[in-house]
Parts: C-alpha cells; sequence; structure tokens
C-alpha cells in the first residue's frame, strides 16, 4: 500500500469520506462509516452542514445519558439506541466535512465537545442511578461522584491522546491537508492577535482549543522533539517518502489502541454493565483497562519517536 492517500477533492464516493483505512475501526467500517455516509449525502442534498450535524448529536447524545438513569432494561435500551444514533451523526458530520470540503476549527471543537456532553450526562447518570438503587453507594454517597470525576478525567484524557496520535499518523500519511494536527505555538500567536472586545467567541473558543492542544504536546516531549528534528532537517516542510515509510510501520500497529481508546469499545463495556444491571462497573473499565492501555500506548508511540529522532541526527533519512 502506497503510503500517500488522495486527499479529498470535491468527490462523495463513500471511500472519500473515509479518513483513511490506516486509521479506520473495524466496528466503523462495518456499521458507523456505512450509516454516517447515508446521513451525509441526505444532509448534502438538504444543505444541512457538518456543524448542525454535530449539535444534533449533541441532544441524542444527552437523551441516551437520561435514558440510562432509570433503573429499567428497556428504557435503557431505548437509551442504547439513542447513543448509537448520536455516534452516527458524529460519524456523518466528519464524512459530510470530507465530501464537502467545510473544514473548520470551530467543526473540530465541537466534534470533541459532542461526545464530553454525551458522557458527562451518562456519568451523572450512572451516579444518580447508583445513589437510588445500590446499598453501598446509598450509605456513601459521594463515593461515586469522587469515581466519577477521577473517570471523566481520565477519560478526557484518552480521547485526546487517542486523537493526537491519529492525526499525527495521517500527517505522515496524508500530509497536512489530510490531518488536523495543529502546534500550539502557531495557536498562540493566532490568539494572540486576536481582540476580546472585538472577536470574543473566535477568541474564547480558540483558548479551550489551544490549552487542549498544549495539553497533549505536554504529555509527548519526545514527539515534539521529533517534530522539531524534523523542522531543522527539512525546513521547507517536504519530509522525504522514506521517513513516512519508517514512521507509517512503525505508528501503523498502534492505531487499534487509539481505536479502542475511542467510541465502540467504551460503549461496548457501558452497554454490558447496563445489561447486567451494575453501570459502576463501566466506570471501572475505564479506570483500570483503558487507562493502563493508555500508558502503554504512550510508552511504546515515545519511544518510536526517540528512535527516528536519533535515525534523522544521524542522517539515515
Amino acid at each position: 500500500m502506497a503510503t500517500q492517500e488522495t486527499t479529498v477533492a470535491s468527490g462523495s464516493s463513500y471511500r472519500d469520506s473515509l479518513k483513511s483505512m490506516d486509521t479506520e475501526e473495524h466496528i466503523d467500517l462495518a456499521f458507523y462509516r456505512p450509516i454516517g455516509y447515508a446521513w451525509a449525502c441526505l444532509a448534502k442534498k438538504l444543505g444541512v452542514t457538518p456543524n448542525a450535524i454535530t449539535i444534533a448529536s449533541i441532544f441524542l447524545g444527552i437523551g441516551a445519558g437520561v435514558a440510562f438513569y432509570f433503573n429499567d432494561l428497556t428504557v435503557n435500551i431505548i437509551g442504547m439506541l439513542l447513543l448509537i444514533w448520536a455516534n452516527s451523526f458524529d460519524s456523518a458530520d466528519g464524512q459530510l466535512a470530507r465530501m464537502t470540503k467545510q473544514y473548520s476549527r470551530i467543526g473540530r471543537i465541537l466534534d470533541g465537545l459532542s461526545g464530553d456532553f454525551w458522557f458527562a450526562t451518562i456519568y451523572v447518570a450512572i451516579c444518580l442511578r447508583e445513589n437510588a438503587t445500590n446499598l453501598f453507594f446509598g450509605e456513601h454517597p459521594w463515593v461515586i461522584w469522587v469515581v466519577a470525576v477521577v473517570t471523566g478525567l481520565c477519560h478526557a484524557k484518552q480521547a485526546a491522546m487517542a486523537d493526537y496520535y491519529r492525526q499525527f499518523h495521517l500527517y505522515f500519511l496524508k500530509g497536512e491537508d489530510g490531518s488536523e494536527l495543529e502546534k500550539s505555538e502557531d495557536l498562540k500567536a493566532k490568539l494572540a492577535s486576536l481582540s476580546w472586545s472585538k472577536n470574543f467567541w473566535q477568541k474564547l473558543t480558540l483558548t479551550f482549543y489551544t490549552n487542549y492542544t498544549v495539553n497533549q504536546e505536554s504529555w509527548t516531549p519526545s514527539m515534539q522533539a521529533l517534530r522539531k528534528q524534523l523542522r531543522a532537517n527539512y525546513p521547507d516542510g517536504k519530509i522525504p517518502a522514506s521517513f513516512r515509510d519508517a514512521f507509517r510501520r512503525l505508528s501503523l500497529p498502534l492505531m487499534k489502541y487509539t481505536n479502542i481508546l475511542s467510541f465502540n469499545w467504551r460503549t461496548i463495556a457501558l452497554f454490558t454493565s447496563l445489561f447486567i444491571g451494575e453501570p459502576w462497573l463501566y466506570f471501572a473499565f475505564e479506570l483500570v483497562v483503558l487507562n493502563i492501555l493508555l500508558a502503554y500506548m504512550v510508552i511504546r508511540h515515545e519511544n518510536i519517536c526517540k528512535k527516528l529522532t536519533k535515525e534523522l541526527r544521524d542522517g539515515k533519512f
């Protein structure tokens, strides 16, 4: 398979609506992407924007979370269907953006926030439900809330790092146009050029996004060293195919972990916990299984970046 994939021009085929086969997850390819593509095609005909689809997904996801509060499996199943619907819209907004080239930073921010709204509602619903139905948590109501806050912070970190590694992989696979990889210094420069009085909402959203990117970079010092070395070796930005091939070969096995840290496996764990009537077990899954996976992925990726940085300094590429 060639390293460089064709960037979407103006076509709207199903294949063009995907990010790349390297980074797509099997469940998405079998289920969410085909459904998302159908939604995207309908939205394109109706003139609906990707951001409008994202906002609709937020309401669906919140509705799902509310349904999970009830200790009633039928209502819970309705919530599961709503969450699946929400995620099909979450797939559709990105597919529509790639089909119509309606890319925007606010769209990327909204896309990230949509999942935060879904899971914040789900966490609150689980806490209220456990305090109402679980004897232990009913006697110690603060415990489940503390667990939920810690789990939410871990969830945010897991999702942020999975997205960052995916965008870094896409950068070398498809080039700058095929990735949403940003540099915090560029964002800070843009932020400094905006005025709170004249560009309030733009500056507010960019402030959050800049802090988000700074946080991602703080967890990846070896990746940042690699990016710095690439700028030193190739100031014109023309990274040779030999390096792109080498990075892709080393990074590709980690893409399955970024997918596990994303939506599908979380919902499998969530739905399982609801079916057995113990939703608090979902928190245990995120705290134990996904945190171990995150630590493994960070260590592996940092080692890859150290290896490639050394080879760049040694003039291998």
